[in-house]
């Protein structure tokens, strides 16, 4: 079983869509089963699990203090991946989380103001002697500062090949309980979900 924590101590990078994405593709190209874990104070990703039809991925509450255990017994069951939200801070809960990660994805914007912050969130992992991959989220179509931002963000760590764009079929299918994927299942949205889910999992298997 391979855990993937999404983290970044700024609110508004798209962790809680991001882990939805993955946890769905991921059940959509045969490597389930999956299991979210919602462990941000907002709950927001717990609320999009309960607007969704389809049960799959499976969705999982536990206290932070038990996750370990918790984890232990997702594993004994026979699940294949673990997805875990994080809350945008730096607090002994999420240090917790993290500290059961196999990788670390790290969202942010391409900004400025993103990347002036982004080395509080490299020191959190780096203290816990984890590996970290940072994803571009939210990007403008022919935006240099995509390019300048993946530069920046490489002297820190691995930069994912795969970019999301910012799309407005993101916003829509929230409330819905999809992601963009399901949406537009042959559109562009769909093809980087797959290309970040493709290259994650792959990286994944390095860890074992």
């Amino acid at each position: 079983m391979h855990t993937l924590v999404i983290a970044n101590q700024k609110g508004g990078v798209g962790k809680s869509t991001i882990t939805a994405a993955i946890g769905v593709m991921a059940e959509q190209t045969g490597n389930g089963p999956v299991v979210l874990i919602d462990t941000d104070t907002q709950q927001s990703l717990s609320k999009w699990w309960n607007r969704r039809e389809s049960k799959a991925p499976l969705f999982a509450s536990v206290e932070i203090s038990k996750l370990t255990e918790y984890l232990g017994q997702l594993k004994e069951a026979g699940v294949a991946l673990v997805v875990i939200d994080t809350q945008g801070a730096i607090t002994t809960d999420v240090r917790k989380v993290i500290a059961c990660a196999d990788i670390v994805l790290i969202p942010t914007r391409a900004s400025a103001m993103d990347l002036d912050v982004i080395a509080d969130t490299v020191e959190m992992v780096e203290s816990a002697k984890k590996r970290m991959i940072f994803v571009i989220n939210g990007a403008a179509n022919r935006a240099g500062i995509t390019g300048k931002t993946a530069v920046v963000l490489s002297q820190h760590g691995t930069v994912a090949p795969a970019v999301l764009f910012q799309r407005t079929v993101w916003a829509e299918c929230w409330l819905a309980g999809l992601v963009a994927q399901e949406v537009e299942p042959d559109g562009k949205v769909a093809a980087e979900v797959a290309e970040l889910c493709s290259y994650i999992m792959k990286q994944l298997e390095k860890t074992q």
